[in-house]
């Protein structure tokens, strides 16, 4: 039986947890994730660890923050005037809104504060700086 090494296309079904227990994402109920292997398609902590597995396989991976989301970044933070943003959008802390960089890239960002006059925003992963625990199931090697 043949082992995942680079340039393979592979399957994997997965359940993502943080430290605490509580699952983040999972592929339970949908086709498995599928991507090349060595393609930087995923985090880094998680692929290296799906090298030399075989169909069938199952293991569990942690990839430590700087290997999955990294670090918070300060700089990703954003103070916002509220008068700028159009009185139809809802805010809440913990809200999520689509913006845009000066780039023109699409971004989500998180609502972290809001004031009379400025809406804190943090362009930050939700993941960034957390270790992530995967369980994984390699299904199948294309």
């Amino acid at each position: 039986m043949s082992e995942a090494k680079s340039g393979d296309t592979v399957r994997l079904h997965y359940t993502g947890t943080l430290t605490d227990g509580s699952r983040f994402d999972s592929s339970e109920g949908r086709d498995p994730l599928e991507f090349t292997l060595g393609g930087g398609q995923i985090i880094p902590g998680l692929e290296r660890e799906i090298f030399g597995m075989k169909v069938g396989d199952k293991k569990t991976v942690t990839a430590v923050a700087d290997e999955a989301y990294g670090q918070p970044n300060p700089a990703a933070l954003q103070d916002v005037p509220r008068d700028t943003i159009p009185p139809e959008i809802e805010l809440a802390i913990g809200g999520q809104l689509q913006v845009s960089s000066q780039e023109g890239q699409q971004m989500t960002v998180t609502i972290t504060a809001i004031t009379d006059d400025v809406v804190t925003m943090d362009a930050n992963h939700p993941l960034a700086g957390q270790d992530l625990i995967f369980d994984v199931e390699l299904v199948e090697i294309l």
